[in-house]
């Protein structure tokens, strides 16, 4: 009996140690979680699929998860693309240039929201400093920050700094000797990569590409410092309905966070299985 209090007690320490961790996801994730599944279904104080079927009918509401989706998409693309070009010279430089990079990455990556916006507007919006530099040279005709491609452009800004950390730790996987050894045995470098090194980070790719989508999908404060309400994304309609002037209906955003929510799910699920693949084809 002793032997059993003796070794209860290293359990129960961790457990209480874990109560306000336990407390903090339960108001903060599962709560907000059965909130929108509950009020999602709910129409006029009665159980229905109103709300989706009106998102689903309505041009509006389609046309904000396509620019969602489209803008998402695309930033996390580029995003990746430079963060992996970057994650791979930084493999090749000196210690000293690559502890700069990396400090200077952690600190980008907490430059996000309202103040991201607002450095924007006055580097590159419509009478920004380098905007007016690149206008007088000829380089920047037709470019407007305040439009969809503007958008794409913020949001690769912050999609940059995180894909870098969470690819960097990555290339550590691939030895040195590995691509001395393929030109050793006549491999070019083009097929070193085809055939060792991106097989070996590929889950990484895809894991940070996921993490990319799921920071841009729920992406708003950014979004809408610089767009307002003139650009149709799923995000600043959710905060429309719950908190805008003209109408308030949380049940039908609680359908569109639903939805939004689904979609990711359903991007992580497509993630899972090509990792799979990718372990698997080793």
């Amino acid at each position: 009996m002793t032997r059993l209090r003796a070794s209860a007690r290293p359990v129960a320490v961790p457990l209480l140690l874990l109560l306000p961790f336990l407390l903090l996801l339960l108001l903060f994730s599962i709560a907000p979680t059965v909130w929108l599944l509950i009020n999602s279904f709910m129409l006029d104080g009665a159980w229905s699929f109103g709300n989706f079927v009106e998102i689903v009918r309505s041009p509006f509401y389609r046309q904000a998860f396509s620019n969602t989706l489209w803008v998402s998409i695309a930033s996390s693309v580029l995003g990746l693309a430079v963060g992996l070009i970057t994650a791979a010279s930084l493999k090749r430089v000196g210690g000293t240039l690559r502890d700069m990079v990396v400090s200077f990455t952690n600190m980008a990556a907490n430059l996000t929201g309202v103040p991201l916006a607002f450095a924007f507007m006055i580097v590159m919006g419509t009478n920004g400093a380098v905007t007016l530099i690149l206008r007088e040279m000829g380089w920047l005709n037709g470019f407007d920050l305040y439009s969809q491609s503007g958008l794409i452009l913020i949001y690769t800004y912050f999609q940059i700094p995180l894909a870098l950390l969470l690819l960097y730790p990555a290339f550590d996987a691939l030895q040195d000797d590995w691509q001395e050894s393929a030109a050793l045995l006549g491999a070019s470098t083009f097929a070193y990569w085809r055939w060792v090194g991106l097989p070996v980070i590929l889950p990484a790719i895809l894991g940070t590409f996921i993490l990319l989508l799921a920071n841009a999908l729920g992406a708003y404060a950014s979004a809408y410092a610089l767009m307002t309400s003139n650009y149709n994304l799923v995000t600043i309609r959710i905060a429309s309905l719950v908190a805008g002037d003209i109408s308030l209906e949380p049940n039908l955003a609680a359908a569109l966070s639903l939805l939004l929510i689904v979609a990711l799910v359903l991007v992580a699920m497509v993630n899972h299985f090509l990792m799979k693949k990718s372990y698997h084809a080793r």
